[in-house]
């Protein structure tokens, strides 16, 4: 399984009035680690896009356990946790940098459509060459 990993410094600006980063912000750092993923595998969403299509997010998951704080460091951890041609879901663990230790884990699901009308399309036939390489990163 091909897994990437991101570090992020958690910002001031991303905590709320406890000192612990707002949650919302860690979708933003999935989406960070998804995009990682995605160049590691030798593509980028932004190709995509200029084709004329979007991958939007259908569902998302997250399970909160140790809260980061201002001034430290997570790793992102993302990988493929299921892909049927048609739909991928990607798991995320975001760990305290140097302890692994795991501060939450979760899941988003997405599929391609179409940018002009959002019309589902397969990904297997629309880019074969992400197709191949999410089907070996499951490996």
């Amino acid at each position: 399984m091909e897994i990437a990993e991101t570090t992020i410094e958690v910002r001031y600006a991303e905590t709320d009035q406890m000192g612990v980063v707002y949650h919302n912000n860690y979708l933003v750092w999935m989406e960070i680690g998804r995009t990682r993923l995605i160049e590691k595998l030798g593509f980028r969403y932004f190709d995509m896009e200029e084709a004329g299509y979007l991958s939007p997010v259908l569902d998302v998951h997250i399970h909160y356990g140790k809260p980061l704080r201002y001034g430290q460091k997570a790793v992102v951890k993302t990988w493929i946790k299921g892909y049927d041609g048609l739909r991928v879901t990607y798991g995320y663990e975001i760990c305290y940098e140097g302890t692994n230790e795991v501060a939450i884990t979760g899941e988003t699901e997405h599929v391609c459509v179409t940018k002009d009308d959002f019309r589902p399309v397969s990904l297997r036939r629309t880019f074969p060459n992400w197709h191949k390489a999410y089907l070996k990163a499951l490996e």
